[in-house]
């Protein structure tokens, strides 16, 4: 996904209501932004493999790049399995226990546990302030898109906006702000020393 640039407003030019609709966001509607973002991947990825080009198959309708389908079907199942890690943790970071996930995955408790509590602990600690560590690699740069995500929220938010619109299949009214428009804000007004 592409990241568009947009005008920044200035702290001055912000009234109340642009105050609250520019507060941080809570833990909660983060962790369903990063759900969001791995459910457009894997539409994406699927999406992709949906055509056959013209020259893909041999005129005996063999496949002229032996295992290329099979790549792109095991790219969707990684990325199915990212959607589900994510899912389940917007569902913990929402207040759901382990029982809940174990029973929805008619898996137990402790399968749900084990499976899933990495991937919990991951997102928690990408709430926390950047000091500057980071791993290299392609797990390295998706572990930093994802904190970029969990960071700048309405930015990414804004990008799903986009790629929601232009998927839209007309069917369904989903107004200007598909994604962002959902996502809940901590109050301004309210200061506490917990995370939402």
């Amino acid at each position: 996904m592409t990241i568009a640039h947009r005008r920044e407003r200035r702290p001055t030019d912000m009234t109340e209501r642009d105050a609250e609709a520019t507060a941080p966001c809570t833990d909660a509607a983060r962790a369903r932004l990063v759900t969001a973002y791995e459910a457009c991947e894997l539409a994406d990825l699927a999406r992709a493999a949906v055509p056959i080009g013209e020259h893909e198959l041999n005129p005996d309708g063999t496949p002229r790049a032996p295992g290329a389908v099979l790549a792109d079907a095991a790219r969707v199942l990684a990325a199915a399995q990212r959607f589900l890690e994510a899912a389940v943790v917007f569902e913990r970071v929402g207040g759901a226990d382990w029982q809940l996930v174990g029973d929805v995955l008619d898996v137990s408790v402790r399968t749900a546990r084990v499976r899933f509590a990495m991937s919990e602990a991951a997102f928690r600690e990408e709430l926390l302030p950047s000091e500057g560590t980071g791993s290299g690699g392609a797990a390295g740069e998706a572990s930093s898109l994802r904190a970029h995500m969990v960071r700048e929220p309405l930015e990414t938010a804004l990008d799903l906006d986009d790629w929601v619109l232009r998927h839209e299949d007309g069917d369904s009214d989903l107004g200007t702000a598909p994604v962002s428009g959902g996502l809940v804000r901590r109050d301004p007004r309210r200061r506490t020393g917990k995370p939402s």
